[in-house]
């Protein structure tokens, strides 16, 4: 999907975040208190908002084609950004919290609340409400998701550091900005493809379409129910001479049908001859 889309969805995180740059630039130059807290404020609800829409370009691209333009695209994330921003706040100091406490509640959390965006952003699920959503989704496939997240995180952390050493020899504020500007177009849209498609697979699976890693216990699925039969086990093959699945009893001697005869009961001398 990044190959196939690359352009679009560059396009759409660099605009994003070039026009964030240059007025963080900007107010840099204004030297001044405000005007910093000014900056700051922007560069966070740019990220908000290349998260909100990447994620929406993914869903638009998952059949193969851009049909939301990136101007669209930016219009309809837009009316998600506060609810993207509350949600990743909340969750960010959460998260953090859990990893300077004992590290592990916070990869949990981590996991658990993988797709809270995606959920925000199709779904519209409001910001408290994306946070169970998410945990309904990943219960069950929790170990898929962290592993999933793992190896993105390692992806991206070896882009960052190859493109940090390219821009090395550049001076510190224009290694920075130049950085956030490509660092950002180049790793945002594949973050988002690979937590847009995990939540597209986690849906298929709560639905049915998608297979699911086998849950039971001893790690062996049950038996799909085959048609015509109401339960998990296959039903008895059709056998000649039996109006159902099951196979008539074989004819014993003495009997026209395939029902043993009754025995004869005490002082009786047998059926008759």
């Amino acid at each position: 999907m990044y190959r196939a889309h690359a352009a679009h969805l560059i396009i759409i995180a660099a605009g994003i975040y070039l026009v964030a740059a240059v007025l963080e630039g900007l107010l840099y130059l204004a030297n001044n208190v405000v005007a910093a807290i000014i900056g700051a404020v922007i560069g966070f609800v740019a990220a908000f908002l290349v998260q909100a829409a990447l994620v929406k370009a993914a869903q638009d691209v998952r059949d193969g084609r851009a049909d939301l333009s990136i101007g669209q695209t930016i219009s309809a994330a837009s009316q998600d950004i506060w609810p993207v921003a509350g949600a990743s706040i909340l969750a960010g100091i959460a998260i953090v919290i859990g990893l300077f406490l004992l590290i592990v509640p916070g990869l949990y959390l981590i996991t658990i609340w993988a797709v809270i965006v995606p959920c925000i952003v199709i779904e519209r699920t409001r910001v408290f409400s994306s946070f169970g959503r998410s945990h309904g989704l990943v219960k069950g496939n929790g170990w898929n998701v962290f592993g999933i997240l793992v190896i993105t995180f390692l992806i991206l952390f070896a882009a960052q550091l190859i493109l940090g050493l390219i821009l090395a020899a550049l001076p510190q504020a224009l290694s920075t900005a130049i950085s956030t500007v490509v660092t950002g177009a180049l790793i945002a849209p594949y973050q988002a493809l690979v937590v847009t498609t995990i939540y597209f697979r986690l849906v298929g699976v709560e639905s049915g379409v998608a297979p699911a890693s086998p849950q039971w216990p001893g790690g062996d699925p049950a038996y799909p129910p085959p048609p015509g039969s109401p339960g998990g086990d296959p039903p008895y093959p059709q056998q000649p001479g039996s109006p159902s699945g099951n196979p008539p009893y074989p004819p014993p001697p003495g009997t026209p049908g395939g029902d043993p005869p009754y025995p004869p009961p005490p002082g009786s001398a047998g059926p008759a001859t």
